[in-house]
């Protein structure tokens, strides 16, 4: 006979059905909250403590032990923030009266500057690759291409690129429709060339693909990007195409999905795109999380000014 859920359980269970239903949070980010707030339930459990009666000493000795286990501070600052959107929703769901994280301080991460391909390079190698071929694999360089333009030219990420469907490019408008986090859908522009390039993957390669899949469904007999069996591509499918594209035209950089949603960002902001501009066609919530990218055109202005001003490096006035 299956246990009874606690009330324990249930407030967690509680919380986690707002986190997925009503807040629409990404299903990679609802697994990492439940897991940690489960382990959370666990060591409070240890200590003959709930929810409801926990401390703000109960917390932080959670958190320490974590971090002996030699846990990075990205992981610990997950679970800080998991933790405090608990009890928040907790106290504003009146469950508890006082929050025992309001002192509970998050690790300090070091902000990363992401990668970003050269825009030379990048449409060097756009120019000439994706020809189409003989035989299958002239059909699939095609496909690729059209992944390439899709996360380049559109700055998507590799999870709403999967899941694009013939309905959602707009071939006379120019743009594509997704939905990103949170179920959120937004639309965003493609350029000329890369219109092209998914028009010619539509209209010469996608129904040859979609023939090999013998077991076609309602679902996938109308999305976009096809695996050579003719089913829906996985992430760790776009990964290694884009590993063996790559490899193929000669770069030798390590490349990956948000390698080249990095470089849609930069790329605009170098040429004069506003911020909440790119901040919409990236689908973030947050403005201060695209601001990274403005560091990244400031660096690059800074090599521009180094090289080209007379006044740049010292004995330049001679």
């Amino acid at each position: 006979m299956k246990e009874k859920p606690t009330d324990k359980n249930e407030i967690l269970e509680d919380y986690l059905y707002h986190l997925r239903v009503e807040k629409g949070l990404a299903r990679n980010s609802w697994m990492n909250y439940s897991r940690d707030l489960h382990k959370l339930l666990v060591f409070l459990q240890s200590r003959s403590k709930s929810f409801q009666n926990c401390q703000s000493a109960d917390i932080l000795s959670f958190v320490l032990q974590e971090k002996r286990k030699g846990l990075s501070a990205r992981t610990l600052a997950r679970y800080c923030a998991a933790i405090r959107g608990l009890f928040g929703y907790l106290v504003k769901e009146d469950k508890i009266s006082e929050d025992p994280t309001t002192y509970i301080i998050a690790p300090k991460l070091e902000q990363k500057l992401p990668a970003i391909f050269p825009e030379s390079k990048l449409n060097e190698v756009l120019s000439r690759s994706g020809k189409q071929g003989n035989g299958k694999q002239g059909l699939l360089d095609l496909r690729d291409r059209a992944i390439v333009e899709i996360l380049y030219g559109s700055g998507l990420r590799v999870s709403e690129t999967i899941g694009l469907s013939l309905n959602d490019i707009s071939f006379d408008l120019g743009y594509i429709r997704c939905r990103g986090k949170g179920n959120k859908e937004r639309i965003v522009p493609v350029g000329e060339l890369g219109i092209s390039v998914i028009r010619d993957y539509v209209s010469f390669v996608r129904q040859v693909l979609l023939g090999r899949n013998k077991k076609i469904t309602a679902e996938n007999s109308n999305i976009l990007l096809l695996n050579s069996a003719g089913k829906p591509l996985s992430r760790q499918g776009v990964w290694k195409i884009l590993k063996k594209w790559a490899e193929k035209n000669g770069l030798d950089k390590n490349i990956y999905p948000h390698l080249l949603r990095h470089s849609f960002a930069t790329h605009l902001l170098d040429n004069g795109a506003d911020l909440r501009s790119v901040q919409e066609m990236l689908g973030h919530a947050d403005i201060s999380t695209t601001q990274i990218y403005t560091h990244l055109s400031r660096k690059h202005i800074l090599e521009v000014f180094r090289k080209a001003h007379p006044r740049a490096k010292q004995g330049g006035d001679k």
